[in-house]
């Protein structure tokens, strides 16, 4: 047994000696190089940060993004640092106003600053070299995603949930570990014996993700043992039809052009119609609900002289009529 005077092996000393399990390989990932890992501290951005830097020596960089919601936000900053100074990986601390406006999610807002914070870092640092970034979502955050996707009634958008690689902006976002069961990645760090921060926010079922990861989950692994790969599959599908159902609505969109002629629009089901505005107005940066594109199809349907207006509120803005078209307006 090592004396007290033997000295705690550094990270570089136990990432040198450890074995990146099967669970957690990085093979069937191809970031372009050096690429960012988002690092909050917690146990599986560490777990990532890691893996990666095993995997890619002196390649990866990392992010930390300092929300400033709670008082330990300081030491989180000072975790990620100490970490990241052991391992010789340069580190932005980003901070953001993550406050969310009367009405809206917290949860969403933190969500959303968190991306932008995250891109913005990417931008002003290191000459514009590092473009991919990696996030630690894991299997059960995926399931999470769509049990929550779910529980609003989205649709093939939402129920998609996460994908493995995506852009956003400007910026290639890629999460190697959404097969990978959450308890794998804390199984590991626990082998090789090393601490992350542990957020008291996770504990708080106030939330709706955490009441899902505290009370649902467990009865999903009693009942369903595989329902990670299963959900996930689903995901998939769910993904693959969407991809389908935008490509549709890119031909219909160069039959009735862009902004849509409502005459060509009413040639076609209610069905496609939708399908269509929906894709539309996304491109136009709207982002419309069930209710406000059910009632732009009332009125699609409806225009059937020159002087029927339209004019209805969707996302920040509105469609309007405008002559033989629509057009949608930002406020």
């Amino acid at each position: 047994m090592a004396d007290s005077t033997t000295p705690k092996p550094t990270l570089v000393d136990v990432l040198s000696q450890a074995a990146l399990p099967a669970a957690l390989s990085l093979k069937h990932f191809y970031p372009s190089l050096p690429l960012a890992v988002a690092f909050s501290g917690g146990a599986d951005s560490s777990a990532l940060l890691l893996a990666c830097a095993k995997q890619w020596p002196g390649q990866v960089r990392a992010v930390h993004v300092h929300h400033g919601l709670q008082s330990a936000a300081d030491q989180f900053a000072a975790h990620c640092q100490q970490w990241c100074d052991e391992l010789a990986i340069p580190l932005v601390v980003q901070h953001v106003n993550a406050q969310h406006a009367l009405g809206d999610s917290p949860e969403e807002a933190a969500r959303q600053a968190r991306y932008a914070a995250l891109a913005q870092a990417l931008h002003a640092n290191w000459n514009g070299e590092v473009k991919d970034l990696c996030l630690a979502q894991h299997a059960d955050d995926q399931v999470e995603t769509l049990l929550l996707a779910l529980s609003r009634g989205a649709g093939l958008p939402g129920l998609s949930a996460m994908p493995e690689l995506a852009e956003r902006h400007g910026l290639v976002l890629h999460r190697p570990f959404l097969a990978v069961p959450g308890a794998a990645l804390r199984d590991w760090l626990k082998a090789l014996n090393v601490s992350w921060i542990e957020d008291p926010s996770n504990t708080n079922t106030r939330f709706t993700r955490n009441k899902i990861r505290h009370q649902l989950m467990p009865a999903l692994q009693a009942t369903f043992p595989s329902f990670r790969q299963t959900f996930a599959r689903s995901a998939r599908h769910a993904a693959q039809a969407q991809s389908l159902l935008i490509e549709l609505a890119e031909q219909d969109l160069l039959q009735t052009g862009n902004p849509p002629r409502i005459k060509v629009l009413q040639t076609f089901s209610a069905a496609r119609q939708t399908n269509l505005l929906r894709h539309w107005l996304r491109v136009s940066g709207a982002r419309s609900s069930a209710s406000q594109l059910q009632a732009l199809l009332v009125q699609v349907k409806a225009c059937q002289t020159r002087g029927h207006q339209i004019d209805i509120k969707v996302g920040g803005g509105f469609v309007r009529r405008d002559g033989p078209v629509l057009g949608w307006y930002n406020l």
